[in-house]
């Protein structure tokens, strides 16, 4: 009975993105297939919580013959991906309406568009709950082909450069990750004969018989692949450009939820390797990757004109702090960063839909030419300045808290240089977005503009989530500390809670 509940389970999960798919496909009509896009998320986020609930109690479920693994860990990565699709699925019908007013896109494009929306949140939501490795690279390597369509909708020159570069960079980023995939099924089969021997859990179990050697190699290959597309640099080139050019609601998701898909697979592999050689190994060079990420995301942060590029180069940052609290260690700082993952899902989409508000009325990204949008739309401006203050981390504001947990676990860890350097860049990167965001908020508008807001649709997703940002900021609630407790144990303590 336990398995026919868990197998219906993950079928119901999967199946709403699925059936919008093919309703969008078959209706075509511009006011239904959006509100049918959003019943589909809205199922995916009821779903989910029902997951999440069972995952607190049980811990673990499995179905379909192992095929699929939902652990907290899973858990948590779902969290992001259903709560950032259902308020980007809400805010694309008033964007993409607009845009559809304005002629920036035609039927075709709509169509097209919320069939990838549909797709792309199915293959998001495999990836953290495929058991089988080789499925779950396969599902990476998904979201980036459908990504790409998404990035390239509006088929403009920048827009095709900016996909086809991501599909390149991504593409062979990938490559080294499914060589390091399969470094890691050859050193399982050497040490088990069983059937399962590319399901995760298989290779935990067996990870003590592995060769120390082939472990290292096949990490730095994972880490290097999935990091590509994690957007950890120096492989992150291809993610200022394609969350510049993509529709303000799919550069949401790419940057709440996407880089998290990938950054889970590292993690996967990060315990495996841990439970083999010990964590010593992957931890420094999640650190490495960590501070280097920080500090180019901060100096490249200064020169930025563009607002999306910025807020891009903020998504590279905060990838960074991801990898360095995991590279930490210990469960005060692996608890940081899994809620530095939950906080930035929310922050972040929060101010690219803000931003998405903002280009539409003012009919620009540069920032220079955004001026006075608290006096030009008060509401989006104060949202904006929420956003904008939490992803700095300043507090009260929820990434405020994972940022302090991350940093004092590195003093507590005695990784005094990283975590010093790690301070001065989060300095450099605090003044210059304030700087920006100063004048884009409270400066004087450049023309005469019609004040007011781009509509409830686009005003209720931001309210959501500046919600969230605010309240997770004082109070986490109990199930999600037990959440990510959980996840931290899985991931500190060999792969099982």
């Amino acid at each position: 009975m336990d398995t026919l509940i868990s197998n219906l389970t993950i079928l119901f999960l999967l199946l709403p993105p699925i059936v919008g798919a093919g309703l969008v496909t078959i209706i075509k009509k511009k006011r239904t297939i959006g509100i049918i896009t959003i019943c589909a998320a809205s199922l995916i986020l009821v779903q989910v919580l029902l997951l999440v609930s069972r995952i607190v109690s049980e811990k673990t479920i499995t179905a379909f013959g192992n095929a699929f693994y939902v652990d907290s860990l899973s858990a948590v990565i779902l969290l992001s991906v259903s709560v950032v699709g259902f308020v980007a699925a809400l805010y694309s019908k008033n964007y993409m309406g607009r845009q559809y007013d304005n002629g920036t896109v035609d039927d075709k494009h709509i169509v097209r568009y919320y069939q990838g929306f549909n797709v792309f949140l199915l293959t998001m939501l495999v990836v953290p709950i495929a058991n089988n490795l080789g499925i779950m690279w396969v599902m990476v390597e998904a979201t980036t082909l459908v990504s790409v369509l998404l990035i390239m909708l509006y088929f403009k020159e920048n827009a095709i450069e900016a996909a086809w570069k991501y599909l390149i960079i991504a593409t062979v980023g990938l490559s080294f990750a499914l060589i390091g995939t399969v470094f890691f099924y050859y050193a399982n089969i050497n040490a088990n004969t069983s059937d399962d021997a590319m399901n995760w859990t298989g290779m935990v179990h067996n990870a003590k018989l592995f060769d120390p050697n082939l472990v290292k190699i096949a990490f730095v290959f994972i880490l290097v692949g999935f990091g590509t597309k994690a957007g950890l640099a120096p492989m992150h080139t291809w993610l200022p450009d394609a969350h510049s050019e993509a529709p303000t609601p799919v550069s949401a998701v790419l940057s709440g939820v996407l880089l998290n898909c990938a950054f889970y697979a590292i993690i996967r592999f990060h315990i495996v390797s841990s439970v083999s050689i010990g964590p010593e190994f992957s931890n420094q060079l999640l650190i490495i990757l960590a501070v280097v990420s920080i500090g180019i995301a901060a100096a490249s942060m200064y020169f930025q004109k563009d607002m999306k590029r910025m807020l891009a180069y903020s998504s590279v940052e905060h990838m960074g702090l991801i990898s360095l609290g995991i590279g930490f260690g210990g469960l005060f700082g692996i608890y940081g960063a899994l809620l530095q993952i939950v906080n930035h899902a929310m922050a972040k989409p929060l101010m690219f839909f803000a931003s998405g508000s903002v280009s539409q009325k003012y009919e620009a990204k540069a920032m220079s030419k955004i001026k006075g949008i608290i006096t030009v739309m008060p509401v989006t401006g104060i949202l904006f300045l929420i956003g904008g203050l939490a992803l700095v981390g300043m507090p009260p504001f929820n990434v405020f808290l994972s940022e302090f947990m991350i940093l004092s676990s590195g003093f507590k860890s005695g990784q005094f240089v990283a975590t010093s350097l790690v301070i001065l860049f989060l300095v450099i990167t605090f003044a210059v977005f304030l700087r920006h965001l100063v004048k884009m908020i409270f400066g004087n508008p450049l023309s005469e503009m019609k004040k007011g807001e781009m509509g409830k649709l686009a005003i209720i997703p931001m309210a959501i989530l500046c919600s969230l940002v605010v309240i997770f900021g004082i109070y986490i609630p109990t199930q999600l500390q037990t959440l990510i407790q959980n996840a931290s144990t899985i991931i500190s303590g060999g792969g099982f809670a």
